[in-house]
C-alpha cells in the first residue's frame, strides 16, 4: 500500500492482535459487538443505520432469527480497547 501511495514509514496496521475464538458465543459476542459499536459510541441509534459498517447488509441478508440471535448476544464482557470509549449516559 505503501508503494502504490509513493509513502514511505507508514504502518497499515497500528495495536493489531489476534485472538483465537473457539466457542460458538464468543464468535457471536465480537459479531455483535461490531455492529453494535456504532451505537455504543453515540453515533446511531440503530446499527442499520451507520453506513460504514456491515450491520445493514447482515440484518437484510441474513435470516431473522439468526439475526436476532447476534443482536441479541450480550458484549458487557467483551473487552476491545480503544480511544473512543463514550459514557452512553452523557448521551
Amino acid at each position: 500500500m505503501n508503494r502504490w501511495d509513493q509513502t514511505t514509514g507508514r504502518q497499515a496496521w497500528f495495536q493489531y492482535w489476534d485472538t483465537q475464538l473457539t466457542f460458538q458465543k464468543a464468535y457471536l459476542a465480537r459479531l455483535s459487538y461490531v455492529h453494535k459499536n456504532a451505537v455504543h459510541h453515540g453515533l446511531v441509534r440503530e446499527p442499520s443505520l451507520y453506513p460504514w459498517c456491515s450491520a445493514g447488509c447482515f440484518q437484510r441478508r441474513t435470516t431473522p432469527a439468526f439475526y436476532k440471535t447476534v443482536i441479541g448476544m450480550k458484549v458487557d464482557r467483551v473487552q476491545v480497547a480503544d480511544d473512543f470509549s463514550v459514557d452512553l449516559s452523557e448521551v
